[in-house]
């Protein structure tokens, strides 16, 4: 995962937290690798640069505070709370914050983030306020979760340029590995928001299956989703989980699949994808 993509999930974060919060003023930014810093990089509604590459350590301030004890944390009045230690003061009082919330983006039980929310005046900051900072951390928590998984499933099916990736070549067992590394890039691929890292992973999967030669089929891309989750020895019910739609669409885009490919069974749908070049 690069600091960038990361980036860019705090920065659409942040965009949702002011909107879905009401709160005029959203910033934050990523724990730095291997070190108990967190520099804020992020802003969205606020009036000066005050806050910008502001660098925060684990707990000092209200950030630092979530950083250390990995939840959420909250202060009506910033510069006289005595819930947090002050280091931070003249920048938050130059933005001219009152009531702030902090919420860590935890992934994998390590804190590798945090949104802030902040109001220009000293009033609570409600439940239902901080169950909507809290959801726009978990959706960032998912996307980085998704983004670290996708990463690992490209460098795992890299083809080796050296050995003749077929089915004898590779080995039953190993060839399998590859045929369950093409269902789970082809699962994640619709759900990552980056197009570039999208492209990355139908690239990659077209390598496994040796796209670009002609193929006697057309299948949409969707029918390819649903016979690589089945290729991998997943149910239907399992498929629709992976893929994120209904279980009668999983069906559907089956029957499609079959009809197109002279099929009878999933099976055999199987066998005709991999002949036509459909599948690994």
């Amino acid at each position: 995962m690069t600091a960038e993509g990361a980036s860019t999930e705090i920065r659409a974060a942040l965009a949702r937290l002011r909107r879905t919060t009401g709160l005029p003023v959203a910033f934050g930014g990523l724990v730095e690798h291997a070190r108990p810093l967190m520099l804020i990089s992020e802003l969205n509604g606020t009036a000066t640069r005050s806050l910008s590459r502001l660098a925060v350590t684990a707990g000092t301030g209200l950030g630092g505070r979530a950083v250390a004890l990995a939840r959420p944390c909250a202060v009506t009045d910033y510069s006289s709370s005595r819930q947090i230690s002050h280091e931070y003061d003249s920048a938050v009082e130059a933005e001219g914050l009152c009531s702030v919330l902090a919420v860590p983006v935890v992934v994998r039980r390590r804190v590798r983030g945090v949104l802030y929310g902040a109001l220009r005046t000293a009033q609570p900051l409600g439940d239902r306020t901080l169950s909507a900072a809290v959801a726009a951390a978990r959706d960032v928590e998912q996307a980085l979760v998704v983004r670290e998984a996708a990463r690992e499933l490209l460098e795992a099916a890299r083809p080796d340029p050296s050995p003749d990736p077929s089915p004898g070549a590779a080995g039953g067992a190993a060839w399998e590995q590859v045929r369950e590394a093409h269902a789970a890039l082809r699962a994640l691929a619709p759900r990552v928001s980056d197009p570039g890292l999208r492209d990355e992973l139908m690239s990659v999967c077209g390598m496994l299956t040796g796209e670009g030669a002609s193929s006697p089929v057309s299948l949409a891309p969707r029918e390819v989703d649903v016979l690589a989750c089945v290729a991998a020895g997943a149910t239907n019910a399992v498929a629709a989980e992976r893929l994120g739609v209904r279980v009668e669409t999983v069906k559907g885009y089956l029957r499609s699949a079959m009809r197109k490919l002279g099929a009878h069974t999933r099976g055999e749908a199987v066998v005709a994808a991999r002949r036509a070049g459909v599948l690994p």
